[in-house]
């Protein structure tokens, strides 16, 4: 006597799965990948050995390791003041930006009046536009009115993009805020001010966050604005890096290089340190929220 066991009502019976044929087309996408970051590696590795080495021609591998060309650099380009004024610099843009953007946002997130769909393609402009078209202009403008060369016009110049780029990150943030919370405080008596920094702020502060430190990102790696502005006493490391690679007289590529890796290592920091408070996944969402 045999048994046969049927399914129950209302289920199927399992299939065993099968493996997934790779197809040409994932073969490639793969392959891409794997190339470009093949040379992306090749590229970073050689200028970090590069960095260390004492003497490196036609072998596969320097003849020997020294973290001399450091010391060099750092002496041989000021890197302390340097890196100091690139400091400056980001501060100064990233708390100006964030004072002037903050309440923009809110205006922008609150408020319907004529125009501000045109407003918004302004604050556009430049994010979206290259930095040297309009970066030209600006030199001779801020130069024409002494303020620049030199650290005033490098952080005017760089609150160009920077203020814009606040304002379109942190509106998304403002309009989730439910208005009735608003409401509630006038009818208790808080003014605009008391409502902006007792009751918003503390809301707005991821938002805050995310907009600063994307901020700081964008204006330690911003060359052109700051390259048509700043002299020798305010060049920010990636017109130093630039002007070392460029300038006139005979260099040890080895010191460049070592200057290359302390530059990577900043902007390392500083995108770590960003996505910790800004996740892409989610201001890519929030924007697509916007336009739907």
């Amino acid at each position: 006597m045999s048994l046969t066991l049927k399914p129950k009502s209302g289920t199927t019976p399992r299939t065993a799965k099968r493996p997934l044929a790779a197809s040409p087309g994932t073969f490639l996408i793969w392959g891409s990948m794997a190339v470009f970051l093949l040379l992306l590696l090749g590229v970073v590795s050689s200028v970090v050995v590069n960095s260390f080495a004492k003497e490196w021609f036609d072998t596969w591998l320097p003849s020997g390791y020294t973290p001399a060309w450091y010391a060099d650099a750092w002496k041989e380009y000021d890197l302390g003041q340097v890196i100091g004024t690139t400091l400056t610099v980001s501060i100064a843009v990233v708390g100006i930006s964030v004072l002037i953007g903050a309440p923009a946002s809110y205006v922008l997130a609150r408020r319907s009046f004529p125009g501000k769909n045109i407003l918004m393609l302004v604050f556009l402009l430049p994010i979206m536009m290259p930095p040297i078209t309009y970066g030209i202009p600006l030199a001779t403008l801020l130069t024409y009115y002494h303020l620049a060369p030199g650290l005033t016009g490098v952080i005017l110049a760089n609150l160009v993009p920077s203020i814009p780029f606040v304002i379109l990150t942190m509106t998304p943030f403002i309009e989730q805020i439910n208005p009735s919370i608003e409401s509630a405080a006038r009818m208790c008596g808080a003014n605009m001010l008391r409502l902006f920094t007792r009751i918003l702020a503390p809301l707005l502060v991821p938002g805050i966050l995310a907009a600063a430190v994307l901020v700081l990102v964008r204006t330690v790696g911003m060359f052109e604005l700051t390259f048509l502005t700043s002299d020798s006493t305010s060049d920010t490391l990636v017109v130093a890096l630039f002007t070392a690679m460029t300038g006139a007289g005979i260099r040890a590529q080895q010191s460049v290089d070592a200057m290359a890796v302390v530059y990577m290592l900043m902007m390392m920091v500083l995108l770590v340190v960003a996505l910790r408070f800004v996740n892409p996944t989610q201001l890519v969402s929030q924007v697509r929220e916007e336009t739907d």
